[in-house]
């Protein structure tokens, strides 16, 4: 098994819209950019989605993972206290087992 090759098609986006405009089909489009036919299948079926999506109003989903929010003073002290108390329950169950409490 190869490497996979990635190409960016996206990069491509207005020569193939323009293309498509122009009656072109998806294989020669694939054909005219050095692409399989499979990826250019995927871009347009994922742009007329997208585009659909826009149209009905739905907003495009932020990618990668949500960014995390600065704590408020109130949650950042009690999220301390939190781990101040976790840290006492160990430092007492450890002397408990060595036996020096």
């Amino acid at each position: 098994m190869g490497k996979r090759k990635y190409t960016h098609v996206d990069e491509y986006e207005s020569v193939i819209l323009q293309m498509r405009e122009e009656g072109k089909t998806r294989r020669e489009i694939a054909e005219h950019l050095g692409l399989t036919m499979k990826q250019i299948k995927g871009w347009i079926n994922r742009y007329n989605r997208r585009q659909r999506r826009l149209a009905s109003g739905i907003p495009p989903k932020p990618k990668g993972r949500p960014r995390k929010r600065p704590l408020s003073g109130e949650e950042e002290y009690k999220k301390e206290i939190a781990r101040l108390q976790m840290e006492n329950q160990l430092l007492r169950d450890f002397l408990q087992f060595t036996e020096r409490m």
